[in-house]
């Protein structure tokens, strides 16, 4: 048994566990007792925290989703200038990426697609990534059309991540930061407002 901790660091220690024991088995693979005996905890010490496996699960898609448009915010306020601001926030998601596997498996897994209320969660930070990158894309274009360009920018990220990260490549994710805003910049300057 571990230590006894504050019920907020029980709880960031049970979604850490929980994180891997999701990204290794998916939602239906998993059980609370998996979770309990990985953490070191009874089950009844888990069911203290969360209800239900669905409540710890959806629990933990809203903390990696918050995280990460954490990681993208932080990373895009320190500048004003459009093109390093695209580049940071690729750096900040492809950072993000090559850190914790497990938190991109969670969250853009096959899993969480599957089940209407947990891809709700995952399009909720779809949207918010969208929407931090919206202000970013300077071309002449409607607010909704600007909106559907940042989506197509979070697809282009997560696509190459997903190639990355399923087939078990290490990568530099400056770099691929880099090459990927390079290749969203140059787009972006062919698209301007339709007639």
């Amino acid at each position: 048994m571990t230590a006894r901790l504050h019920a907020s660091a029980r709880r960031e220690q049970l979604l850490d566990v929980a994180l891997e024991v999701f990204a290794r088995a998916g939602y239906h693979g998993a059980s609370m007792n998996d979770v309990a005996e990985a953490a070191g905890v009874t089950k009844p010490v888990l069911y203290q925290h969360f209800e239900s496996k669905r409540e710890l699960y959806q629990a933990l898609l809203d903390e990696v989703g918050a995280r990460l448009l954490q990681a993208i915010g932080s990373a895009t306020t320190a500048t004003t200038d459009g093109r390093e601001q695209t580049e940071r926030g690729f750096r900040a998601y492809f950072r993000w990426v090559a850190e914790d596997h497990d938190a991109f498996r969670l969250l853009y897994g096959s899993g969480s697609r599957r089940d209407e209320e947990f891809n709700q969660a995952v399009r909720r930070v779809t949207a918010g990534a969208a929407v931090a990158i919206a202000p970013l894309i300077a071309v002449d274009i409607d607010d909704e059309h600007r909106l559907t360009l940042a989506h197509a920018l979070v697809g282009l990220a997560e696509g190459a991540s997903r190639r990355l990260v399923e087939r078990g490549e290490s990568f530099d994710p400056d770099v691929l930061a880099r090459q990927i805003s390079d290749l969203a910049w140059a787009g972006l300057r062919g698209v301007g407002r339709q007639p």
